[in-house]
């Protein structure tokens, strides 16, 4: 299981865009293949930082998964939200791999 961080520089005077545009990728992510973790926004601290954090088996298993997002209706829609309010500034993904668990949970 490979995990996607994807971290966002946003404009601070748009946050409530950036929230809904979470809520959006809320449905469609697990719709189209992926376990979503979770859309973090910012609280305290920097204002212009937000995550977002999902799984998938591994990166062929993403790529169809891309394909299914961008066929997605709402997934369509949330690329032309972001597009046409831009409210993202900057977007960067990493791809992890689980190093350690819980105390007395296997991996």
């Amino acid at each position: 299981m490979l995990t996607c961080v994807i971290r966002y520089q946003i404009d601070p005077t748009k946050k409530a865009q950036f929230e809904h545009y979470a809520r959006n990728w809320g449905q469609a992510i697990p719709r189209c293949g992926a376990e979503l973790i979770g859309y973090y926004a910012p609280h305290e601290g920097s204002s212009t930082l937000a995550y977002g954090i999902y799984s998938i088996h591994s990166l062929a298993a993403y790529e169809a998964y891309r394909t299914r997002l961008a066929a997605d209706p709402l997934g369509r829609e949330n690329y032309a939200f972001a597009q046409k309010e831009r409210f993202i500034l900057r977007e960067d993904r990493t791809w992890l791999k689980r190093a350690s668990t819980p105390h007395g949970e296997s991996a």
